[in-house]
């Protein structure tokens, strides 16, 4: 969680900058989705991303220094350079791929879903998604296929209570996401998605759900970002009221406060903070001096 949060941060400077070609978007703040989800897999299940797939691919054991390479378009990166912020993949440890389309690999992971109910493998299938993505035709025909065909596959929505700046009370009339899981026959749970250990409880018991051939769970993690949309977005349909709540919530010192109660000493969490900011320093130091993608390629 230390070396999301870092990497994000550093890399909004590096698009301050101007050294970030396209755009970016963050999940500062949300970083307990992406690891406490992912902790409950196995390493050779696989992920899918969505246009803020960062820490997503981070927590699935992603090198920083090739996710940054990628996203200032350099050869050493993911994908040599070609897919930029939004579109990285790395089948290799299971990261099937992230997509600048709002829901669009919604669709991916179930078809990636049947794929392996039809091999006969007990691999699983994580989905990560917005609220956003949920008014999104995609979402509803992706999930009631992978319902009626008990597809191993959990659908987790990141829900950080704004679909670009349209707040989720303007979004949908039921109180939460996962209350659309009972229109399909599934079980939908709401968890508090700053929470790790709640996450990852609740993504586990859909995971064993999912190996085991019980089909779906629609996992809804209420989160905060703590920043825009993207990096050009203002918050400025945000009030400081709101903004000093939602940073309140802020998953890394309460995940610090719970490891210090579980005895983890002062000193380690302190050395796993200067960890991540070495780890982001080399993955810059890295990524700017790599080449750029030869044109005759």
């Amino acid at each position: 969680m230390y070396l999301i949060r870092r990497f994000e941060q550093r890399l909004s400077d590096l698009f301050a900058e101007g050294k970030v070609p396209g755009t970016a978007h963050f999940c500062i703040g949300q970083e307990a989705c992406a690891v406490g989800a992912i902790a409950a897999l196995r390493p050779d299940d696989w992920v899918t991303s969505n246009h803020r797939g960062h820490g997503h691919l981070i927590a699935k054991g992603g090198d920083p220094r090739k996710v940054l390479a990628e996203i200032l378009g350099k050869a050493t990166g993911y994908c040599a350079g070609r897919s930029g912020s939004q579109h990285m993949s790395c089948p290799e440890i299971g990261f099937l791929g992230a997509n600048g389309i709002t829901g669009g690999m919604i669709p991916i992971a179930t078809g990636a879903a049947l794929s392996q109910q039809l091999l006969l493998t007990d691999r699983v299938v994580l989905c990560f998604f917005g609220d956003g993505a949920t008014g999104q035709g995609a979402f509803h025909e992706a999930v009631n296929l992978g319902a009626i065909w008990q597809l191993p596959v959990i659908y987790f929505c990141e829900n950080n209570g704004y679909a670009m700046s349209t707040p989720v009370s303007e979004a949908f009339r039921v109180t939460s996401v996962a209350e659309r899981a009972a229109a399909y026959g599934l079980p939908g749970v709401t968890v508090d998605g700053n929470d790790y250990f709640a996450v990852r409880e609740a993504t586990q018991a859909a995971v064993d759900r999912a190996r085991a051939g019980g089909g779906p769970t629609l996992v809804e993690a209420l989160t905060w970002r703590q920043c825009g949309h993207s990096r050009s977005d203002e918050c400025e349909y945000r009030t400081p009221e709101q903004e000093a709540e939602g940073r309140a919530r802020d998953p890394l010192p309460r995940m610090r406060a719970a490891l210090l109660g579980l005895g983890v000493t002062s000193d380690r969490l302190d050395e796993s903070e200067r960890w991540a900011e070495e780890e982001v320093i080399a993955a810059e130091e890295f990524a700017v001096k790599s080449p750029e993608p030869s044109p005759a390629d």
